[in-house]
């Protein structure tokens, strides 16, 4: 009796570590989802994120491993006629039901999400749902942020996050071993900047950009009933084929391609490591099959994406509003050319705080506003700069046209001027009463 008890118990403790080697080697699958903006003209940008949660949930990442970060103003906002609902496409379903809510609002911040990433839950205590990308070392991690970006920098609610502080967290989840391998999807103008040799290709992370690094990202799908872009051209184009093929068989390269293609409002980039381009779409999205049927508005048609830069969007809205000459043609036509004077505004404003920056040094000052490419090496004055200017003079979160100008920072730091004596002067300038706010 005694050699069966101990055969069974040997047989009971090997096959409990074989399994507990077999789970510990299977990568799990988590993913980060943030839609950086607010407000009704920025509809789009929250859909996009919305209906990539719905695409990772149909192919069977668990819930509890999808964060979601976006301030959650659109369903019920008092311009949405179909309350409590988001559309994606023209014809498309709703995206919005079942998306977790993890961090909303005010806790939509870059601080959020580099604690998100690092699974640091002692910062997140009592902020949102409080949860995290709790990754291992074989693990597999998808991030896809959405929302309007510059040089060097993408916008959130409040705030920004620039590319040193990407750069930066990312190097700490390689160092901390807290993923096997990643890919990355940033929907934003100038987001190939993000990673244009500051991305290693050896750290097993691979990231497409809807625009390279000096060009503007394109809104899409625009709306007559909502008054709005449902979508963003890069955003849509890799989510309706990631709803249409079997993530088993393509990989995140043919994607790319298939995208980059279809995009044809932008340059869509690549950068990283091309080994994580040759995986399977599944090893990040899910390898269950999808539930259902294929929409049948993605089945052969060729719908007019109706494309537009992101950055001209509020204008383009107003002119469509404008258009259909309603009643309020008046109160249209005036809120357009007041947009106009807060643009005309900023611009005269930046140019004179550049000129003023710059004054006593050996420097051409219109020649810092040439948008050429240039290789950011100074990182640590960028942000800096960037977030000097964010806090104290307009908020690159609440004045998304002033990402316009953000090029000119990278410009300036490229140069070598001491940094805190450009601060300094933006302290000063800064100071005065500003004329206009809300710059869109």
């Amino acid at each position: 009796m005694l050699p069966v008890l101990l055969h069974l118990l040997t047989f009971s403790l090997t096959n409990v570590q074989s399994r507990t080697v077999d789970d510990d080697s299977t990568p799990k699958l988590w993913a980060l989802l943030v839609a950086g903006s607010n407000e009704w003209w920025n509809y789009r940008h929250q859909a996009d994120v919305c209906h990539a949660f719905q695409i990772l949930r149909n192919h069977g990442v668990p819930e509890e491993r999808i964060v979601v970060m976006m301030y959650d103003d659109i369903a019920y906002n008092k311009e949405n006629i179909w309350k409590g609902k988001i559309i994606n496409h023209p014809k498309g379903k709703d995206v919005y039901n079942g998306v977790p809510k993890d961090y909303t609002g005010k806790d939509v911040t870059p601080k959020n999400f580099r604690n998100i990433l690092l699974g640091l839950k002692e910062e997140l205590r009592g902020i949102g749902s409080e949860k995290i990308i709790d990754s291992g070392p074989n693990d597999h991690i998808f991030i896809n942020f959405v929302d309007h970006g510059a040089r060097g920098l993408l916008a959130f609610p409040d705030n920004e996050m620039t590319v040193g502080e990407l750069n930066e967290t990312l190097w700490q989840m390689y160092e901390r071993k807290r993923y096997g391998k990643m890919l990355i999807y940033v929907e934003a103008c100038e987001s190939g900047s993000m990673f244009h040799h500051t991305l290693p290709s050896d750290i097993e992370i691979f990231a497409t950009t809807a625009a390279n690094g000096h060009e503007s990202s394109y809104a899409c799908f625009y709306d007559k009933t909502l008054d709005t872009y449902l979508g963003d051209c890069y955003s849509v184009n890799w989510m309706e084929n990631s709803d249409r093929a079997n993530l088993n068989e393509e990989t995140v390269e043919d994607q790319f391609k298939l995208v980059k293609k279809e995009t044809n409002t932008s340059h869509v980039k690549q950068f990283g490591d091309q080994t994580v381009a040759k995986l399977p779409l599944a090893e990040f999205f899910g390898k269950k099959p999808p539930f259902g049927p294929v929409p049948k508005y993605l089945m052969g048609n060729t719908w007019q994406k109706d494309a537009v830069s992101s950055r001209e969007v509020p204008l383009e809205i107003l002119k469509r509003r404008m258009a259909r000459n309603g009643a309020d043609g008046r109160m249209l036509a005036f809120q357009f050319r007041h947009l106009l004077r807060k643009r005309e505004y900023f611009h005269g404003f930046f140019q004179r705080m550049v000129f003023a920056l710059v004054d006593g040094y050996e420097v051409n000052p219109p020649l810092l506003f040439n948008r050429h490419p240039v290789q950011m090496t100074q990182l640590d004055c960028h942000t800096k700069l960037v977030h000097a200017f964010s806090e104290l003079c307009f908020n690159f979160g609440k004045n998304p046209y002033a990402l316009n100008y953000a090029y000119v920072f990278v410009n300036i730091c490229e140069l070598r001027l001491p940094v805190e004596a450009m601060i300094e002067k933006i302290q000063l300038i800064c100071g005065e009463k500003k004329r206009f706010q809300n710059i869109l």
